[in-house]
């Protein structure tokens, strides 16, 4: 995760249109993080320009930047990105719309132009996927997540995808954590099998085996303390459990929505996208949250918004949100791990 990276972008055709490529260049501290160019074949110089920011926005969101500045030796694509042009020509104004789309995923954005001479690394990157026509350049270094290693509970009900992708933020260095526990509240879920894929065997622990929530939720806590974790995570989990006094600000849970709206009991899944969509919001997201022993109730730690788009059903504004979970559980996650998420009179606050 990086708080802020530098982009440049430049890109050509050799003939308009002719043979073209898009060079991208991501740096951050001054150190060069990607360096990539990209052959299009036979395109229009402008589609050459958009698509280097559009490759190159997508290569800072893969490596979870919160802000960018963009650098561009085109004044008139950093004058539209502005909004001080309109973009009239219709080859361009489906990339045009990715990239402010990408632009407003950051927490902050800048355009800028600059002189050519500044820009030659990017250039150098188009010229090369041009002259050997083909994808030229450097993948993204691995970030170094900083922080105290922690120790992570995971709790399920189903298929285990939240699971999976918080083992893959682990396995690229994104997250300084590692798996100690699974626990399901369900024997056949596909979540148990990948869990088991990962080498760890669930713990299942089902609510119906239990005669009250007391004795469930002391098996939980039990199977939580013989594995010493730091933190638990809710990863799909759809059964409410006693939190003991001990884990109080170390449960994460994940919601499909904003909250404080679209929370609550029966509120998971579907249900709460039908909602949203019933209620014609035109945002919609996530949240990670500290658990307490009410329903969606705890500190927030971390949002991530996404559009409702006109013509959205519940699965398709599904896959929507949970791109963005994908982002901000990651993060909540290591942000905890490097000490820096205080709660105060039920705040969270992110220090540092």
């Amino acid at each position: 995760m990086y708080q802020q990276v530098d982009l440049y972008t430049d890109g050509g055709s050799r003939g308009n249109p002719g043979l073209a490529g898009a060079g991208f260049i991501i740096s951050a501290g001054g150190e060069t993080i990607v360096s990539r160019g990209v052959f299009l074949g036979q395109t229009t110089n402008n589609v050459a320009e958009y698509t280097a920011v559009r490759e190159g926005l997508a290569a800072a969101k893969e490596l979870q930047a919160q802000s960018i500045r963009l650098f561009s030796d085109s004044q008139l694509l950093v004058r539209q990105l502005n909004g001080q042009y309109k973009v009239k020509s219709e080859n361009l104004k489906d990339i045009y719309f990715d990239c402010m789309e990408l632009l407003a995923s950051f927490t902050s954005w800048q355009a800028v132009h600059i002189p050519r001479e500044q820009n030659a690394e990017a250039d150098a990157m188009a010229n090369q996927a041009m002259d050997k026509k083909r994808d030229v350049g450097s993948q993204s270094k691995p970030v170094k997540a900083q922080g105290k290693k922690l120790r992570l509970g995971i709790l399920l009900s189903g298929g285990g995808r939240t699971m999976v992708n918080i083992q893959e933020q682990i396995a690229v260095g994104h997250l300084n954590a590692e798996i100690i526990v699974v626990i399901s509240s369900l024997s056949n879920v596909r979540g148990v099998q990948l869990a088991k894929g990962m080498g760890l065997e669930p713990v299942i622990i089902r609510k119906k085996d239990n005669p009250d929530i007391e004795q469930f939720s002391a098996k939980i806590a039990k199977a939580l303390d013989d594995a010493k974790v730091d933190l638990v995570v809710q990863a799909g989990w759809m059964c409410l459990w006693r939190i003991p006094d001990n884990y109080e600000n170390r449960v994460m849970n994940i919601h499909p929505a904003l909250l404080p709206s679209f929370g609550g009991k029966g509120m998971y899944g579907h249900h709460v996208h039908e909602a949203v969509l019933a209620a014609g919001c035109k945002v919609s997201g996530c949240t990670v949250h500290f658990c307490t022993n009410e329903y969606d109730a705890g500190p927030i730690i971390v949002q991530r918004t996404c559009e409702v788009k006109d013509g959205d059903d519940a699965d398709t504004l599904a896959d929507r949100v949970f791109e963005q979970e994908c982002l901000a559980y990651p993060e909540a996650i290591q942000l905890f791990a490097e000490g820096r998420l205080k709660v105060q009179n039920g705040i969270v606050k992110v220090t540092g």
